[in-house]
């Protein structure tokens, strides 16, 4: 059975406990281990492109779906996403696989939501949304690289 770029990234992101994010374009293979938002930041900032790329998240919010938007994957898996993070992927083009469609990302103490999903909820423009989650994560993190 010849295994998808998903299938495959699927498979690495369960296989690999450190990995928050695995992306499969051919024999291409990234593997980040950083929490949250920052790697994809980080690409939006260096203008990455996802183009033909197939990704494996732990977590998908509204906040890195808009920026999966910006970067432009062709499919997107999460073992947990949320109602919003799928519609804007969808309405990016992005195909859409999870484990459990939820109606909000937590965050980390489990008693409201993600704070950079609440950043971004009443956006729906990626490139905006880019510009603010960078801000948030600037004056959360205190990381002039974010940027």
């Amino acid at each position: 059975m010849d295994l998808t770029d998903l299938d495959l990234a699927r498979a690495l992101l369960i296989a690999d406990k450190d990995a928050t994010l695995v992306a499969v374009r051919d024999d291409e293979i990234i593997t980040c281990t950083e929490h949250g938002i920052k790697p994809l930041l980080a690409w939006v900032r260096d203008g990455r492109d996802l183009t033909g790329f197939s990704v494996a998240d732990k977590v998908v919010g509204k906040a890195p779906a808009l920026l999966y938007a910006v970067l432009g994957p062709d499919a997107v898996f999460s073992p947990v996403m949320s109602w919003t993070g799928r519609a804007v992927l969808l309405a990016a083009g992005t195909a859409t696989s999870y484990d459990a469609l939820v109606p909000h990302i937590q965050n980390h103490a489990r008693d409201g939501q993600c704070p950079m999903d609440a950043s971004v909820e009443g956006i729906w423009e990626p490139y905006e949304a880019a510009h603010v989650l960078a801000e948030r994560a600037r004056r959360l993190f205190s990381s002039p690289q974010l940027a």
